[in-house]
């Protein structure tokens, strides 16, 4: 944490640098911080996490084209669908009040 609010204190510090310095500067402190940070318990587990997760997003299994393009359809069929319905809902609701109010 310490790193990161050097980065931040930094930056304005030196606010009259080039912006590529400064950028550079909070980019080097924030990489050197994770990498600190990487090397506590937490900070195994998540690098660990990260990795089963990795694994798990290799096993599945992902739609062909031609799936993913049929569902999309399928999708905007239905969404059209249920938007004439409502439309058709409100329209009729619109007619009872317009009588009702007069």
């Amino acid at each position: 944490m310490l790193l990161l609010a050097a980065a931040i204190g930094g930056n304005y510090y030196y606010g009259s640098e080039s912006l590529l310095i400064r950028t550079l500067g909070v980019v080097a402190l924030s990489l050197v911080a994770v990498g600190i940070a990487l090397t506590t318990a937490k900070g195994r587990y998540v690098n660990r996490l990260r990795k089963e997760a990795w694994v798990e997003v290799r096993k599945v299994v992902w739609p062909t084209r031609q799936e993913t393009t049929q569902t999309t359809l399928i999708v905007i069929g239905v969404v059209l669908l249920v938007a004439l319905i409502l439309w058709g809902i409100d329209s009729l609701l619109g007619l009872v009040v317009s009588r009702v109010i007069g």
